[in-house]
Protein backbone atom coordinates (compact mmCIF):
# COMPACT_ATOMS: atom_id res chain seq x y z
CA UNK A 1 0.00 0.00 0.00
CA UNK A 2 1.59 3.71 -0.53
CA UNK A 3 3.15 5.03 2.19
CA UNK A 4 0.64 6.57 4.83
CA UNK A 5 0.36 8.82 7.10
CA UNK A 6 1.24 8.38 11.45
CA UNK A 7 0.57 5.11 12.90
CA UNK A 8 -0.49 3.35 9.27
CA UNK A 9 3.25 4.98 8.48
CA UNK A 10 4.63 2.87 11.25
CA UNK A 11 2.73 -0.27 10.68
CA UNK A 12 3.50 -0.43 7.04
CA UNK A 13 7.30 -0.12 7.75
CA UNK A 14 7.48 -2.54 9.90
CA UNK A 15 6.20 -4.62 7.75
CA UNK A 16 7.97 -4.25 5.18
CA UNK A 17 10.68 -4.48 7.63
CA UNK A 18 9.99 -7.98 8.46
CA UNK A 19 7.61 -9.70 5.99
CA UNK A 20 9.50 -9.14 3.15
CA UNK A 21 12.99 -10.52 4.13
CA UNK A 22 11.55 -14.01 2.94
CA UNK A 23 9.91 -12.42 -0.33
CA UNK A 24 11.97 -14.24 -3.40
CA UNK A 25 12.17 -13.25 -7.18
CA UNK A 26 10.88 -14.89 -10.33
CA UNK A 27 13.93 -17.19 -10.37
CA UNK A 28 12.63 -18.42 -6.96
CA UNK A 29 16.03 -17.45 -5.26
CA UNK A 30 15.73 -14.73 -1.74
CA UNK A 31 15.23 -11.43 -2.27
CA UNK A 32 17.26 -9.13 0.28
CA UNK A 33 17.13 -5.18 -0.16
CA UNK A 34 20.80 -5.56 -2.28
CA UNK A 35 19.93 -8.79 -3.73
CA UNK A 36 17.35 -6.69 -6.25
CA UNK A 37 19.73 -4.44 -7.10
CA UNK A 38 23.47 -5.53 -7.58
CA UNK A 39 27.25 -4.34 -6.80
CA UNK A 40 27.72 -2.18 -9.89
CA UNK A 41 30.68 -2.57 -11.68
CA UNK A 42 34.10 -0.13 -10.66
CA UNK A 43 35.05 -0.18 -14.25
CA UNK A 44 33.74 2.83 -16.51
CA UNK A 45 31.05 0.94 -18.29
CA UNK A 46 28.34 2.60 -20.25
CA UNK A 47 24.77 3.38 -20.20
CA UNK A 48 22.70 1.76 -23.33
CA UNK A 49 22.25 5.27 -24.01
CA UNK A 50 25.53 6.08 -23.66
CA UNK A 51 26.79 4.01 -25.85
CA UNK A 52 25.35 5.71 -28.59
CA UNK A 53 26.09 9.25 -27.26
CA UNK A 54 22.77 10.28 -25.65
CA UNK A 55 23.93 10.14 -22.13
CA UNK A 56 22.03 7.96 -19.09
CA UNK A 57 18.78 7.32 -19.82
CA UNK A 58 16.08 9.65 -18.91
CA UNK A 59 14.61 8.52 -15.36
CA UNK A 60 11.03 9.42 -13.86
CA UNK A 61 10.32 11.98 -11.16
CA UNK A 62 9.30 10.45 -7.88
CA UNK A 63 5.39 10.87 -7.86
CA UNK A 64 5.64 10.34 -3.92
CA UNK A 65 7.99 12.82 -2.53
CA UNK A 66 8.24 14.95 -5.53
CA UNK A 67 12.01 14.88 -5.59
CA UNK A 68 14.18 12.67 -8.28
CA UNK A 69 15.30 9.31 -8.11
CA UNK A 70 19.15 8.82 -9.03
CA UNK A 71 19.89 6.51 -11.76
CA UNK A 72 22.16 3.68 -10.88
CA UNK A 73 26.17 5.46 -11.54
CA UNK A 74 26.95 2.95 -14.29
CA UNK A 75 25.16 -0.02 -16.11
CA UNK A 76 26.80 -3.48 -17.88
CA UNK A 77 26.21 -2.96 -21.59
CA UNK A 78 24.44 -5.62 -23.43
CA UNK A 79 23.88 -6.41 -26.92
CA UNK A 80 23.76 -2.83 -28.91
CA UNK A 81 21.12 -2.04 -31.85
CA UNK A 82 22.34 -0.14 -34.69
CA UNK A 83 20.87 3.31 -33.77
CA UNK A 84 19.50 4.18 -30.77
CA UNK A 85 15.68 6.05 -30.52
CA UNK A 86 15.98 10.07 -29.51
CA UNK A 87 14.88 10.75 -25.93
CA UNK A 88 11.14 12.59 -26.04
CA UNK A 89 9.12 14.32 -23.17
CA UNK A 90 5.89 12.90 -21.97
CA UNK A 91 4.69 16.37 -21.76
CA UNK A 92 5.69 18.59 -24.89
CA UNK A 93 7.58 21.78 -23.59
CA UNK A 94 5.02 24.07 -24.56
CA UNK A 95 2.22 22.66 -22.53
CA UNK A 96 4.71 22.01 -19.31
CA UNK A 97 3.75 25.31 -17.36
CA UNK A 98 -0.10 24.92 -18.79
CA UNK A 99 -0.76 21.87 -16.89
CA UNK A 100 1.60 23.13 -13.66
CA UNK A 101 -0.62 23.16 -11.29
CA UNK A 102 -0.99 22.41 -7.53
CA UNK A 103 -2.57 18.21 -6.88
CA UNK A 104 -5.30 18.23 -4.75
CA UNK A 105 -5.52 15.65 -2.02
CA UNK A 106 -8.19 13.05 -2.40
CA UNK A 107 -11.21 13.80 -0.38
CA UNK A 108 -11.58 17.47 1.29
CA UNK A 109 -10.19 18.05 5.06
CA UNK A 110 -13.18 18.39 6.86
CA UNK A 111 -13.85 14.62 5.34
CA UNK A 112 -10.50 13.74 6.89
CA UNK A 113 -10.82 15.40 9.97
CA UNK A 114 -14.28 13.70 10.88
CA UNK A 115 -12.74 10.18 9.56
CA UNK A 116 -9.62 11.24 12.22
CA UNK A 117 -12.14 11.88 15.05
CA UNK A 118 -14.73 8.62 14.40
CA UNK A 119 -11.17 6.20 14.62
CA UNK A 120 -9.85 7.90 17.88
CA UNK A 121 -13.05 7.47 19.51
CA UNK A 122 -13.51 3.93 18.77
CA UNK A 123 -12.00 0.45 17.96
CA UNK A 124 -11.58 1.06 14.28
CA UNK A 125 -7.91 1.81 14.48
CA UNK A 126 -7.22 -1.74 15.56
CA UNK A 127 -9.26 -3.07 12.57
CA UNK A 128 -7.85 -1.15 10.19
CA UNK A 129 -4.39 -2.64 12.06
CA UNK A 130 -5.29 -6.38 11.33
CA UNK A 131 -6.83 -5.24 7.46
CA UNK A 132 -3.54 -3.94 7.01
CA UNK A 133 -1.56 -7.17 8.05
CA UNK A 134 -3.74 -9.57 6.46
CA UNK A 135 -3.88 -7.52 3.20
CA UNK A 136 0.44 -7.71 3.48
CA UNK A 137 0.58 -10.86 4.25
CA UNK A 138 -1.37 -11.74 0.56
CA UNK A 139 0.98 -9.28 -1.23
CA UNK A 140 4.03 -10.51 0.06
CA UNK A 141 3.76 -14.23 -0.71
CA UNK A 142 7.11 -15.03 -2.99
CA UNK A 143 6.81 -16.48 -6.34
CA UNK A 144 9.39 -18.32 -8.30
CA UNK A 145 7.62 -17.72 -11.30
CA UNK A 146 6.83 -13.97 -12.38
CA UNK A 147 3.24 -12.89 -12.43
CA UNK A 148 1.62 -11.29 -15.67
CA UNK A 149 -1.13 -9.13 -14.78
CA UNK A 150 -3.05 -7.55 -17.79
CA UNK A 151 -5.72 -4.57 -17.12
CA UNK A 152 -7.61 -3.87 -20.28
CA UNK A 153 -11.54 -2.19 -20.55
CA UNK A 154 -14.08 -2.12 -22.60
CA UNK A 155 -14.09 1.69 -23.39
CA UNK A 156 -11.80 4.21 -23.22
CA UNK A 157 -11.81 6.70 -20.14
CA UNK A 158 -13.14 3.55 -17.66
CA UNK A 159 -9.60 4.28 -15.64
CA UNK A 160 -7.50 1.76 -17.15
CA UNK A 161 -4.01 3.22 -16.81
CA UNK A 162 -5.19 4.38 -13.57
CA UNK A 163 -5.52 1.72 -12.42
CA UNK A 164 -2.89 -0.20 -13.60
CA UNK A 165 -0.43 2.60 -11.75
CA UNK A 166 -2.18 2.11 -8.30
CA UNK A 167 -2.08 -2.04 -8.82
CA UNK A 168 1.88 -1.69 -9.59
CA UNK A 169 2.53 1.31 -7.09
CA UNK A 170 0.91 -1.04 -4.52
CA UNK A 171 3.05 -4.26 -5.24
CA UNK A 172 6.66 -2.53 -5.56
CA UNK A 173 5.87 -1.18 -1.99
CA UNK A 174 5.14 -4.22 -0.40
CA UNK A 175 7.12 -6.68 -2.65
CA UNK A 176 11.24 -6.71 -2.50
CA UNK A 177 11.45 -8.34 -6.37
CA UNK A 178 11.29 -5.51 -9.57
CA UNK A 179 7.91 -4.82 -10.77
CA UNK A 180 7.61 -3.69 -14.13
CA UNK A 181 5.32 -1.78 -16.56
CA UNK A 182 4.70 -2.91 -19.44
CA UNK A 183 2.69 -0.65 -21.62
CA UNK A 184 1.00 -2.83 -24.69
CA UNK A 185 -1.09 0.35 -25.46
CA UNK A 186 0.78 2.59 -28.01
CA UNK A 187 -2.44 4.44 -28.84
CA UNK A 188 -1.04 7.87 -27.14
CA UNK A 189 -1.65 5.64 -23.75
CA UNK A 190 -1.66 7.77 -20.43
CA UNK A 191 0.49 5.56 -17.98
CA UNK A 192 3.75 7.18 -18.41
CA UNK A 193 2.01 10.29 -17.46
CA UNK A 194 -0.13 8.57 -14.55
CA UNK A 195 3.46 7.52 -13.23
CA UNK A 196 5.23 10.81 -13.50
CA UNK A 197 7.63 9.98 -15.74
CA UNK A 198 9.76 12.39 -17.22
CA UNK A 199 10.81 11.43 -21.00
CA UNK A 200 10.50 7.96 -22.80
CA UNK A 201 13.04 6.66 -25.35
CA UNK A 202 12.68 2.92 -25.85
CA UNK A 203 9.18 1.16 -26.41
CA UNK A 204 7.86 -2.49 -26.22
CA UNK A 205 8.47 -3.01 -29.80
CA UNK A 206 12.06 -1.92 -29.46
CA UNK A 207 13.30 -4.33 -26.08
CA UNK A 208 10.99 -7.26 -28.54
CA UNK A 209 14.56 -7.10 -30.33
CA UNK A 210 17.22 -6.19 -27.70
CA UNK A 211 17.00 -8.07 -24.84
CA UNK A 212 18.56 -11.41 -24.80
CA UNK A 213 18.68 -14.38 -22.57
CA UNK A 214 22.67 -13.66 -21.65
CA UNK A 215 21.67 -9.89 -20.33
CA UNK A 216 21.92 -9.00 -16.20
CA UNK A 217 19.02 -7.03 -14.76
CA UNK A 218 21.27 -3.96 -15.00
CA UNK A 219 21.70 -4.44 -18.86
CA UNK A 220 18.01 -4.67 -19.25
CA UNK A 221 17.21 -1.79 -16.56
CA UNK A 222 19.37 0.51 -18.91
CA UNK A 223 16.54 0.53 -21.28
CA UNK A 224 13.68 1.34 -18.87
CA UNK A 225 12.22 4.37 -17.39
CA UNK A 226 13.14 4.25 -13.76
CA UNK A 227 10.64 4.66 -10.88
CA UNK A 228 10.85 4.84 -6.91
CA UNK A 229 10.40 1.25 -5.18
CA UNK A 230 12.30 -0.84 -7.62
CA UNK A 231 9.91 -0.37 -9.95
CA UNK A 232 10.39 0.52 -13.97
CA UNK A 233 8.18 1.82 -17.15
CA UNK A 234 8.39 0.33 -20.43
CA UNK A 235 6.33 2.98 -22.20
CA UNK A 236 4.74 1.17 -25.51
CA UNK A 237 5.38 4.34 -28.08
CA UNK A 238 7.13 8.38 -27.38
CA UNK A 239 3.66 9.80 -28.05
CA UNK A 240 3.59 10.24 -31.48
CA UNK A 241 0.16 9.13 -33.56
CA UNK A 242 -0.47 6.11 -36.06
CA UNK A 243 2.44 3.73 -33.46
CA UNK A 244 1.23 0.21 -33.95
CA UNK A 245 2.51 -2.79 -31.50
CA UNK A 246 1.40 -6.35 -33.03
CA UNK A 247 0.78 -9.31 -31.37
CA UNK A 248 4.33 -10.96 -32.33
CA UNK A 249 6.70 -8.10 -31.12
CA UNK A 250 4.54 -7.92 -27.63
CA UNK A 251 4.99 -11.76 -27.09
CA UNK A 252 8.83 -11.66 -27.81
CA UNK A 253 8.99 -8.52 -25.53
CA UNK A 254 6.81 -10.54 -22.42
CA UNK A 255 9.04 -13.52 -22.92
CA UNK A 256 12.47 -11.62 -22.65
CA UNK A 257 11.61 -9.93 -19.95
CA UNK A 258 9.58 -12.00 -17.67
CA UNK A 259 12.31 -13.75 -16.24
CA UNK A 260 13.84 -10.27 -14.55
CA UNK A 261 10.42 -8.93 -12.59
CA UNK A 262 8.88 -10.75 -9.70
CA UNK A 263 5.39 -8.79 -10.93
CA UNK A 264 4.73 -7.26 -14.58
CA UNK A 265 1.59 -4.63 -15.15
CA UNK A 266 0.39 -4.94 -18.50
CA UNK A 267 -1.52 -1.62 -19.26
CA UNK A 268 -3.38 -3.40 -22.62
CA UNK A 269 -5.48 -1.33 -25.34
CA UNK A 270 -8.94 -1.57 -24.98
CA UNK A 271 -11.10 -4.86 -25.82
CA UNK A 272 -11.32 -6.13 -28.69
CA UNK A 273 -7.68 -5.30 -29.74
CA UNK A 274 -5.79 -8.04 -30.89
CA UNK A 275 -2.70 -7.08 -28.11
CA UNK A 276 -5.16 -7.06 -25.70
CA UNK A 277 -6.86 -10.42 -25.91
CA UNK A 278 -2.84 -11.92 -26.51
CA UNK A 279 -1.87 -10.64 -23.33
CA UNK A 280 -5.34 -12.00 -21.68
CA UNK A 281 -4.92 -15.26 -22.59
CA UNK A 282 -1.45 -15.62 -21.92
CA UNK A 283 -2.08 -13.28 -18.41
CA UNK A 284 -1.83 -14.95 -14.19
CA UNK A 285 -4.46 -12.35 -13.55
CA UNK A 286 -6.74 -10.49 -15.64
CA UNK A 287 -8.36 -6.70 -14.71
CA UNK A 288 -11.28 -5.82 -16.36
CA UNK A 289 -12.00 -1.82 -15.53
CA UNK A 290 -15.72 -0.50 -16.53
CA UNK A 291 -16.84 3.38 -15.22
CA UNK A 292 -19.52 3.24 -12.57
CA UNK A 293 -22.36 4.27 -14.74
CA UNK A 294 -24.96 1.79 -16.40
CA UNK A 295 -24.00 1.59 -20.13
CA UNK A 296 -20.27 0.68 -18.29
CA UNK A 297 -21.84 -2.32 -16.25
CA UNK A 298 -24.15 -3.62 -18.60
CA UNK A 299 -21.54 -3.63 -21.44
CA UNK A 300 -19.28 -5.09 -18.86
CA UNK A 301 -21.96 -7.82 -18.09
CA UNK A 302 -22.11 -8.93 -21.92
CA UNK A 303 -18.70 -9.24 -21.43
CA UNK A 304 -18.35 -11.66 -19.14
CA UNK A 305 -20.84 -13.39 -20.36
CA UNK A 306 -18.92 -14.20 -23.30
CA UNK A 307 -16.29 -14.89 -21.08
CA UNK A 308 -18.28 -17.98 -19.27
CA UNK A 309 -17.87 -20.00 -22.95
CA UNK A 310 -14.28 -19.63 -22.52
CA UNK A 311 -12.25 -21.80 -20.32
CA UNK A 312 -12.86 -21.66 -16.74
CA UNK A 313 -9.47 -20.13 -16.12
CA UNK A 314 -10.23 -16.86 -18.10
CA UNK A 315 -13.06 -15.94 -16.03
CA UNK A 316 -12.26 -17.38 -12.66
CA UNK A 317 -8.51 -15.65 -13.01
CA UNK A 318 -10.77 -11.84 -13.56
CA UNK A 319 -11.40 -8.88 -11.43
CA UNK A 320 -14.10 -6.33 -12.30
CA UNK A 321 -13.17 -2.26 -11.39
CA UNK A 322 -16.13 -0.39 -10.94
CA UNK A 323 -14.60 2.91 -11.20
CA UNK A 324 -16.51 6.16 -10.03
CA UNK A 325 -16.09 8.77 -12.28
CA UNK A 326 -18.15 11.09 -10.53
CA UNK A 327 -19.29 11.59 -6.88
CA UNK A 328 -22.57 10.27 -6.23
CA UNK A 329 -23.44 8.98 -9.44
CA UNK A 330 -26.54 7.58 -8.06
CA UNK A 331 -26.06 3.81 -9.48
CA UNK A 332 -26.76 0.95 -6.56
CA UNK A 333 -23.15 -0.12 -6.73
CA UNK A 334 -23.71 -3.10 -4.05
CA UNK A 335 -26.78 -4.34 -6.68
CA UNK A 336 -24.44 -3.81 -9.84
CA UNK A 337 -21.34 -5.76 -8.14
CA UNK A 338 -23.77 -8.46 -6.78
CA UNK A 339 -24.87 -8.71 -10.79
CA UNK A 340 -21.48 -8.99 -12.47
CA UNK A 341 -20.32 -11.45 -9.57
CA UNK A 342 -23.03 -14.04 -10.62
CA UNK A 343 -20.97 -14.46 -13.96
CA UNK A 344 -18.08 -16.01 -11.78
CA UNK A 345 -15.27 -12.80 -11.70
CA UNK A 346 -14.23 -11.02 -8.95
CA UNK A 347 -15.36 -7.60 -8.39
CA UNK A 348 -13.82 -4.13 -6.32
CA UNK A 349 -15.05 -0.79 -6.41
CA UNK A 350 -12.17 2.28 -6.86
CA UNK A 351 -13.97 4.67 -5.34
CA UNK A 352 -13.88 8.78 -6.87
CA UNK A 353 -11.10 10.18 -5.74
CA UNK A 354 -10.77 14.33 -6.51
CA UNK A 355 -6.63 13.39 -6.54
CA UNK A 356 -7.64 11.01 -9.35
CA UNK A 357 -10.03 12.35 -10.99
CA UNK A 358 -8.15 15.66 -11.63
CA UNK A 359 -5.65 13.79 -13.69
CA UNK A 360 -1.67 13.58 -14.22
CA UNK A 361 0.50 11.83 -12.04
CA UNK A 362 -0.63 10.11 -9.10
CA UNK A 363 0.73 11.65 -6.14
CA UNK A 364 0.17 8.29 -3.54
CA UNK A 365 0.11 10.60 -0.33
CA UNK A 366 -2.79 12.45 -1.65
CA UNK A 367 -4.84 9.36 -2.47
CA UNK A 368 -8.20 9.46 0.05
CA UNK A 369 -8.27 7.02 2.65
CA UNK A 370 -11.07 4.73 0.96
CA UNK A 371 -9.12 5.10 -2.40
CA UNK A 372 -6.03 3.33 -0.30
CA UNK A 373 -7.97 1.03 0.81
CA UNK A 374 -9.28 -0.33 -2.19
CA UNK A 375 -6.11 -0.02 -3.99
CA UNK A 376 -4.84 -2.46 -1.15
CA UNK A 377 -7.78 -4.64 -1.51
CA UNK A 378 -7.99 -4.77 -5.62
CA UNK A 379 -4.27 -5.50 -5.32
CA UNK A 380 -4.44 -8.33 -2.72
CA UNK A 381 -7.42 -9.93 -4.70
CA UNK A 382 -5.89 -10.06 -8.22
CA UNK A 383 -2.51 -10.59 -6.80
CA UNK A 384 -3.88 -14.00 -4.60
CA UNK A 385 -5.89 -14.97 -8.34
CA UNK A 386 -2.73 -14.94 -10.21
CA UNK A 387 -0.82 -17.13 -7.54
CA UNK A 388 -3.81 -20.11 -8.72
CA UNK A 389 -3.65 -19.75 -12.02
CA UNK A 390 -1.10 -21.20 -14.66
CA UNK A 391 -0.46 -19.74 -17.95
CA UNK A 392 -2.81 -21.37 -20.39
Amino acid sequence: MPNGDGWQGDVLRDLRSGAQQGAQGPSGQAYSASASRPELSSQGTQTPDAAHGGGAPQQAGYPYQGQEQQAPAAYAPGPQPQSAPGSRPVVDEGLAGALRSKPRHGESFAARATRALRRTLSSSAAREVAEITRTAAVLQQPVTTGRQIAITSIRGGSGKSTVAALLGTTYAHYRQDPVLFLEADPALGSLPLRLGAGSRRWTTSDIADIVKADMSLLDVTGYLVQLPDNAWLLPASQGQIGVMLDSRAYERAVVALRRYFGVMIIDCETLPAEVARVALAAAHGRVLTAPATPEGVTSTYAVLQWMQGLPRHVIAGTVVVLTELVPNSGLDLDAAAQGLKSTGASVQVLPYDRHLAAGGAVHTELLAHPTREAAARLAADVFQLSLSQKRH
